[in-house]
């Protein structure tokens, strides 16, 4: 995907890490329509009004609709932004988060429900970073559910060689 010059140019008091290079941003604005910041998409990450910088392998999915972003992280958290004209900026991130996961696969457990399991790239690791999303009504920190996971995680890995 490519990406116009501009998009490279961040508006005064924006900053971002010098090793992101910048692939698209926007304005934000509150409940009353007033400047709230800007959003910018990076090649590493996302970054939000007031300084929050999300990388994209910990963005489980972001959903656009005409009000604007709302983002799911991998912790649970909830981020929800005015963006009254995204420009680029819903491409950008569906590419990224997108680009982030090497694997997604659903796996049904013994007599349990189920869990998603998911390798994302991480920069500068060769490894993945592999998270469990269990299904709702399921208690993550069951240890015997866990080790349910956990060996169907280790069968997923040998057959992707990962």
């Amino acid at each position: 995907m490519r990406f116009p010059i501009g998009a490279r140019r961040l508006p005064p008091g924006v900053e971002v890490d010098p090793r992101d290079r910048v692939l698209a941003h926007a304005g934000t604005a509150d409940d009353e329509g007033h400047d709230n910041g800007h959003v910018v998409a990076t090649d590493r990450a996302l970054y939000l009004p007031g300084g929050t910088r999300l990388p994209w392998y910990l963005i489980d999915r972001g959903e656009w609709d005409e009000a604007g972003l709302r983002l799911l992280t991998t912790d649970g958290a909830r981020h929800v932004l005015r963006v009254p004209e995204p420009g680029r900026l819903p491409d950008v991130v569906r590419e990224r988060v997108t680009w982030s996961i090497l694997v997604s696969r659903h796996v049904t457990l013994p007599g349990r429900g189920g869990v998603r399991l998911v390798a994302r790239r991480v920069p500068d690791q060769e490894q993945p970073a592999w998270e469990f999303v269990f299904d709702e009504g399921l208690d993550p920190d069951d240890p015997g559910l866990r080790a349910l996971a956990e060996q169907a995680l280790e069968s997923l890995r040998r057959s992707y060689g990962i």
